[in-house]
């Protein structure tokens, strides 16, 4: 299941009902003191079990009550209680109008403490038909015989089956949302609730303030939830170890009790064997220690929190491959915490990688502009303090971004010689690896990597839906820009972005570039594609995607059953980013000069970067004359 919505009301200052929504990577932005923590710790509640205290009541709150709900998609269809028992949540009415699973929970209390758990549901309204899932197997044969439904044709021992055989006897059962309460000493909701949450998304929280010791949970918790996730995928195993044990247990315990009763009968008759289970993740603890074999405690706090880096990494290889285990949920406040800019920027790449995987979902805090202007538009939320005290949301508009700028200033304005706007992060990894490659023979290529790095140059990824927005925010900064953008369609068809091109290249100190093939992917040479991945044997054309023939290469020779035509949309277009990430991280890796000159005889990938060294070279160059380079302009 994938986190959709948070939703909190009476908690800290979040005293009124507040929603957010989550893609797979979100980025919660405020000024501080705004509630961006409040909303990581009110999930750390929901998913954690983690304790209340009585200053998370909102101040001046005339309750006592906290509730905190969640919303998820990619919801189960049905969930297996037991051999003989399945629940069916759509049938059973138990999701929401959206047929998306919402769980609520309620605390209560001085100290809030667990109270009600509910789930909101499109559930039936009707008379005799609102209340089945309150009443017992009893009431509901006998709600039956009442409504002269037969139970004849269903298993008279399971409650769902005859709910179902009741509400199929309904003409109309006026659906209505509402909320259904999961009741502890009901033994089917019980154990329906414990699948449930055996099915939720694990969660882990990475705070701002934690100490980083090789001992604090700023270490220890990436490592406990591989610990979790290690045994998650060994679930049937230590449940066969649990029942063995139980079942060794209770022999020897019945045979206490039998030999008891030869002795104090009065006594034994009170004595029933139980067995307690234990978390198995408490049994394993994690010392790192560095080469020289010195604590990471004894370590900057820089390097402490660059475990980080390295933990999130590991993770994006190892979930790169498809596993069966729960969904995961990172969720980051203030990443850039104790870091150089550059350790900034590479924790947010690895943690852009790792949204990108199946089941994974990323959330930052931040209020840092370095973080604020890499990250996808579309994850923006923005959260305002207003005069009275109360939060609002605001998502990715045009209005949203004006104040981001205007309360963070996203585009330092120092030592930048030249803006260069790209369509996301994947062109800047091609760009500053391909000019990296050939800046070492021919001098008249800038190496964009180190130009990035003295911070003489921008990268600035605009997002094709926020190309308009963000050129026009541009030009308040007294830098020239340069815009690349793919060509994104076959001639005689006219380029995607030709209006927005035309429009850069009609104001001054601005130019932009529209590449001549379909996307930045087609300059790869097939060679250097196959020396990246020998399973990815692929010509192609100028106008070919690239990307989607490599994922379905890829999809071919990973021996998957399913054929590439038969899968849906969504898993397409999710093998297709990753294939992205890889042609633009590691295929352009194995590019040569001569490679390039094969791929590009015209020399329009070359002609670009000469025109960005030109204008770092010459800032005002643009000015004074408009490169011609071959591209579409």
């Amino acid at each position: 299941m994938k986190l959709l919505s948070l939703t909190i009301e009476n908690f800290r200052c979040y005293k009124e009902k507040f929603k957010v929504e989550f893609n797979d990577f979100t980025t919660l932005i405020a000024k501080n003191d705004s509630g961006k923590s409040a909303i990581l710790d009110a999930m750390n509640v929901f998913f954690n079990d983690t304790s209340l205290d009585p200053g998370d009541i909102s101040v001046g709150s005339s309750t006592d009550e906290i509730t905190i709900s969640c919303e998820f998609t990619d919801v189960p269809q049905k969930l297996i209680i037991d051999a003989a028992y399945e629940v069916d949540l759509k049938n059973e009415y138990l999701l929401n109008s959206n047929n998306n699973l919402e769980i609520i929970k309620v605390y209560a209390g001085g100290k809030p403490k667990p109270k009600e758990i509910f789930l909101k549901a499109h559930h039936p309204s009707a008379t005799n038909a609102s209340d089945l899932y309150q009443l017992t197997i009893d009431k509901l044969k006998k709600r039956a015989k009442d409504l002269g439904v037969s139970l004849d044709d269903v298993n008279q021992t399971i409650k769902a089956e005859i709910r179902n055989k009741i509400w199929s006897s309904f003409m109309n059962l006026h659906l209505l949302e509402q909320r259904i309460q999961l009741k502890d000493k009901d033994e089917d909701q019980k154990r329906m609730w414990e699948k449930i949450k055996a099915e939720m998304p694990l969660f882990a929280l990475f705070k701002s303030d934690r100490a980083s010791t090789d001992q604090d949970d700023e270490a220890q918790d990436p490592m406990r939830v591989a610990i979790k996730e290690a045994l998650e995928a060994q679930r049937p195993e230590l449940e066969r170890i649990i029942n063995y044990v139980k079942e060794e247990v209770e022999k020897v315990s019945k045979a206490t009790v039998n030999k008891l009763k030869e002795m104090d009968p009065s006594l034994a008759s009170e004595l029933n064997p139980k067995v307690l289970d234990s978390a198995w993740d408490k049994i394993f603890k994690v010392s790192l220690t560095d080469e020289t074999q010195v604590p990471i405690n004894k370590r900057g706090s820089g390097v402490r929190r660059l475990i980080l880096v390295n933990f999130f990494r590991a993770k994006a290889e190892q979930a790169a491959i498809e596993r069966k285990s729960p969904g995961i949920i990172y969720a980051i406040e203030e990443p850039e915490t104790s870091q150089h800019p550059t350790n900034q920027v590479m924790l947010l790449e690895a943690l852009l990688e790792l949204a990108d995987i199946n089941n994974c979902q990323v959330i930052v805090s931040t209020h840092t502009p370095t973080l604020v202007r890499l990250i996808p538009s579309t994850s923006i939320r923005y959260i305002e303090k207003s005069a009275d005290g109360k939060r609002v949301l605001h998502k990715d508009d045009d209005a949203t971004l004006k104040r981001i700028i205007k309360d963070l200033g996203i585009l330092p304005d120092h030592d930048v010689k030249l803006f260069l706007g790209v369509e996301g992060s994947n062109d800047i990894n091609f760009l500053k690896e391909l000019s990296k490659i050939l800046s070492q023979k021919e001098p008249d290529i800038p190496n964009l990597e180190l130009l990035d790095n003295l911070g003489e140059i921008l990268f600035v990824p605009l997002g094709g839906s926020n190309l308009a927005l963000w050129t026009d925010r541009l030009k308040g900064f007294n830098r020239p820009e340069i815009h690349i953008f793919d060509r994104d369609t076959e001639p005689p068809k006219e380029p995607k972005y030709k209006k927005i091109a035309d429009a850069i290249n009609s104001k001054e100190n601005s130019e932009a570039f529209i590449l001549s093939k379909l996307e930045i992917e087609n300059y790869l040479h097939p060679t250097a594609i196959q020396s990246a991945r020998p399973e990815v044997d692929i010509t192609f054309g100028d106008y070919d995607d690239v990307p989607s023939m490599a994922a379905q290469k890829v999809h071919e020779k990973s021996g998957s059953p399913k054929q590439w035509k038969i899968l849906d949309d969504e898993t397409k277009k999710k093998k297709e980013s990753a294939s992205k990430k890889w042609l633009n991280a590691m295929a352009v890796k194995y590019m040569t000069p001569e490679l390039l000159t094969i791929q590009d005889p015209q020399d329009n990938m070359r002609n670009i970067l000469r025109r960005i060294n030109e204008c770092v070279q010459n800032p005002m160059i643009i000015n004074t004359q408009k490169a011609e380079i071959g591209s579409e302009k």
